[in-house]
């Protein structure tokens, strides 16, 4: 019988790096986040001052474009022109889709002939969003093949190798809003090769994940790792291929206890966490990452048995 399958991670991560790099190039700031076909989170990574809640809006937005097979925009278009208690019935329903913003796109397979979706990728962030008036920007870089374009749907669609038609209106107005006449007459710089990014919280980030990755395959676990800030605010989620579909929101919740509460996730009091607007989970497997004596960071593994992910976990940080 053949299954469904995701986006692998290695192809993922290798989209969310095509698409730092044209952030950077163009002078914004967010997050990105790959979501399978089945639904389930692949990878994210937040750009250094990538800003709060843009990994959440493109996770969203990611699983509203891998789940429903479309671009989220024409979503969001289904769902303005449905009668209210179907929409909240929708969102009730499909609970991550909690943010339908336009900007996400299905992810095909293109080995494929009937060129199935295997996932779905999406942005936003700090500076990334249907936006122009990005501080200190070039205006020619947010021309994209001779037409305006947006910081996100320009990144989005570069990065997926599509041509750049914008996914949140008018484009052209947007732009004349904020630089005002005449609009170049060249092709511009949004769709030129951008030289490779410099964010090194992101890059340690990475390293950390990739540690934990190593540790778990080398004891023959698939797990999902999160690393976030001191907030809880997620800066890098990978889920190996074949991990529990749970494992990502599990991580994300031990690693945020971790960080927030300054401890490891399995001494949080969970009368503590009952009080706070994101989710913590007090078991095995979180723990605060210090620079110094500085708590900078927490980081969260799931997928296998709880011990395994706390000794996978401590063998990354030590």
């Amino acid at each position: 019988m053949t299954h469904p399958s995701d986006i692998s991670l290695s192809e993922a991560r290798a989209l969310i790096a095509r698409a730092i790099d044209k952030a950077a190039h163009i002078g914004a700031r967010g997050a990105f986040a790959v979501v399978g076909g089945s639904g389930t989170l692949v990878s994210a990574s937040r750009m250094d001052r990538g800003g709060a809640g843009g990994m959440a809006r493109a996770r969203s937005k990611a699983w509203i474009s891998a789940t429903q097979q479309i671009p989220s925009a024409e979503h969001h278009v289904r769902m303005a022109t449905l009668p209210a208690p179907v929409a909240a019935g929708f969102v009730a329903c499909s609970p991550e889709a909690n943010f339908p913003g336009a900007g996400g796109m299905p992810i095909h397979d293109e080995t494929d002939p009937a060129r199935p979706v295997i996932g779905g990728f999406s942005a936003s962030g700090a500076t990334v969003g249907p936006f122009v008036d990005i501080p200190g920007i070039d205006r020619r870089m947010l021309i994209a093949q001779g037409q305006p374009a947006n910081s996100e749907d320009l990144i989005v669609l570069w990065a997926l190798g599509l041509p750049y038609a914008g996914q949140h209106g008018d484009d052209r107005k947007r732009w004349l809003d904020a630089f005002g006449p005449p609009l170049p007459e060249e092709e511009g710089l949004g769709y030129d090769d951008p030289p490779a990014a410099d964010q090194p919280e992101h890059a340690w980030a990475v390293t950390v994940a990739d540690r934990a990755i190593a540790e778990a395959s080398g004891r023959g676990a698939r797990i999902a790792v999160a690393i976030v800030d001191v907030r809880g605010d997620p800066i890098q989620q990978d889920t190996m291929d074949g991990a529990l579909s749970a494992a990502p929101f599990i991580a994300e919740a031990l690693a945020a206890g971790a960080a927030t509460f300054q401890l490891p996730s399995a001494d949080i009091d969970p009368a503590l966490a009952t009080v706070l607007p994101y989710r913590v989970l007090t078991a095995p497997g979180g723990l605060p990452v210090r620079d110094g004596d500085r708590v900078v960071a927490g980081l969260g593994i799931a997928g296998a048995d709880p011990p395994t992910c706390l000794q996978i976990a401590a063998s990354v940080l030590a």
